[in-house]
């Protein structure tokens, strides 16, 4: 028997439960999970800002989650060509990315050389953004004495 090899790519800018999920639901459907973490550069262009936390702190944060068999930096811009390079039979998003065109490009580009995208619920409440505006907000409302 093969064992099913998943990676989940993500930013994972302060660690918070949607990682967690994401991550948990992604080792229970694989054998060998592999976590890409983006690189600063990748998020930059992504994104249009760099993580508040550093790549090699996201690294050792993400790699020594249990469901984790391995941790790497992600600096592709291109899945297909992170695939091409580690290899895995699985990839695994948050479904805020299905059915959009990033999504349905990734469907296609996997199906093609037999990668089965896999989607999981996105948590709502929690995301890095919504964190990192809740620290701006707070480090504004101190610097202009607005708490």
């Amino acid at each position: 028997m093969t064992r099913r090899i998943g990676y989940a790519p993500g930013v994972y800018d302060m660690f918070h439960i949607g990682h967690l999920n994401i991550l948990s639901h992604a080792a229970s459907q694989c054998d060998y999970l592999i976590a890409g973490v983006v690189s600063d550069e990748m998020a930059r262009l992504a994104k249009g800002r760099n993580p508040v936390i550093p790549l090699a702190e996201r690294i050792a944060i993400v790699a020594s989650i249990n469901c984790v068999d391995e941790a790497v930096a992600e600096t592709k811009p291109h899945k297909i060509d992170t695939w091409r390079d580690i290899g895995f039979d699985a990839i695994f998003k948050g479904d805020d990315w299905r059915g959009t065109p990033k999504g349905l490009a990734l469907e296609r580009e996997f199906a093609a050389v037999g990668v089965e995208v896999v989607y999981f619920p996105y948590t709502l409440d929690t995301s890095s953004t919504l964190l990192r505006a809740a620290l701006e907000k707070s480090v504004n409302s101190r610097q202009t004495g607005t708490e």
